[in-house]
C-alpha cells in the first residue's frame, strides 16, 4: 500500500491519540502546565524548522495577529479545555465523542456565516449527532445523586466549550488565513496558545510535574507526534490534494479513541455509550458527505 493511501488514515490515527496522551499524562502533571511546556517546545522546534527551510513569514502585521489569535482558539482554548476536563474525570472516550461533534457545529454555523444552505441529509446528520451525544451523556448524569450532577456537568460543559472554540478557530482560519506558509503560521499559532495557557497555569496551578518516563513519553509524542507530525502530514495531504479524504475519515475518531482507551486504560464502554457513539458516527458521516450525494 502506497503512502498516498496510508496518509489520510494515519493523520486521523494521530489525531485520535491526542485524547490518549491527555489521559496518559494526567496522573503526572497539571494539564495547563503540561500544555504550556508542549506549546513552548513545539514553537521552538517549528521556529528552527522555519529558519532551516527558509519558510515565508506573514507580510502584514494583521496576518501575524490572525495567526496568533487562531492559535488561541485552535490550541489554547480547545486543548486546554479537553485536557482539563479529562484531568478532572471526564472519560477519554466521552471527551473524544464530544469533540467529534465539531463538524456538525461547523455545518450548523454555515447558514449564518457564509449563507450556505444545508441539505436534508446534513440536517438529519446534525439531529443524529446531538441525539447520539444525549444518549451517551444523560444516563451517566441520571445515575448520579443530585448533589453530584453540578460537579459532573461543569467538566462536560468545559469540554463542549472547547469543541465550540475549535469550531470557531477553524472558521476564523478559513476566513483570515487562506494564504501563507503553514509552517510559520503553525509556529505563530503555538505562540498564541502559549500566551493563553501560561498565565492560566501560573494563576490556577502549581506547575506540579512529576518528571518520569511516562511524562517524558507523553511530552515527546505531544510535540513530535501531534504538534509536529500531524502538521507535516497535513502539509503532505495539502500538497497531494487529499485533504478531503482525511476529512471524510474524521467520523472514525470517536470509535478509535474509545478502542484505544479500552485497550490502554481499561475504560469500558456502557451500552448507552456504544449506542451513542454509533449514532454520532452516522451523524458526522451524513453531515460530511458531498452535498450532491445527499438530500
Amino acid at each position: 500500500m502506497t503512502i498516498d493511501r496510508l496518509a489520510p488514515a494515519l493523520f486521523v490515527l494521530l489525531w485520535s491519540t491526542g485524547w490518549i496522551v491527555a489521559r496518559y499524562a494526567a496522573p503526572h502533571t497539571e494539564p495547563l502546565a503540561f500544555l504550556s511546556v508542549r506549546y513552548a517546545c513545539a514553537a521552538a522546534v517549528l521556529l528552527i524548522l522555519c529558519f532551516a527551510v527558509r519558510a515565508a513569514w506573514p507580510k502584514r502585521r494583521a496576518e501575524w495577529w490572525h495567526a496568533v489569535f487562531s492559535g488561541v482558539l485552535l490550541h489554547g482554548v480547545y486543548l486546554g479545555g479537553v485536557w482539563w476536563a479529562i484531568d478532572v474525570g471526564v472519560p477519554t472516550a466521552l471527551s473524544g465523542l464530544i469533540a467529534a461533534l465539531q463538524p456538525l457545529l461547523t455545518a450548523m454555523s454555515a447558514p449564518f456565516i457564509v449563507g450556505e444552505r444545508l441539505t436534508r441529509g446534513q440536517w438529519l446528520g446534525i439531529v443524529f449527532g446531538l441525539l447520539g451525544l444525549l444518549i451517551a451523556i444523560v444516563p451517566r448524569l441520571t445515575a448520579l445523586h443530585w448533589s453530584e450532577v453540578a460537579t459532573a456537568v461543569i467538566p462536560l460543559a468545559v469540554n463542549v466549550v472547547a469543541m465550540i472554540a475549535v469550531t470557531a478557530g477553524t472558521i476564523y482560519q478559513k476566513r483570515f488565513l487562506q494564504t501563507g506558509d503553514l509552517r510559520s503560521t503553525a509556529m505563530l499559532q503555538y505562540i498564541g496558545a502559549l500566551a493563553f495557557t501560561l498565565p492560566l497555569a501560573w494563576l490556577f496551578e502549581d506547575f506540579a510535574m512529576t518528571w518520569n518516563i511516562h511524562l517524558s513519553i507523553a511530552l515527546f509524542w505531544s510535540v513530535f507526534g501531534l504538534s509536529i507530525g500531524a502538521i507535516v502530514l497535513l502539509l503532505y495531504l495539502i500538497r497531494r490534494g487529499q485533504v478531503s479524504r482525511a476529512a471524510s475519515l474524521i467520523y472514525l475518531v470517536p470509535p478509535a479513541v474509545a478502542i484505544e482507551a479500552l485497550l490502554l486504560f481499561g475504560e469500558r464502554l456502557s451500552l448507552p455509550m456504544i449506542v451513542g457513539t454509533a449514532i454520532v458516527v452516522i451523524g458526522v458521516y451524513l453531515t460530511n458527505r458531498p452535498q450532491s450525494a445527499v438530500g
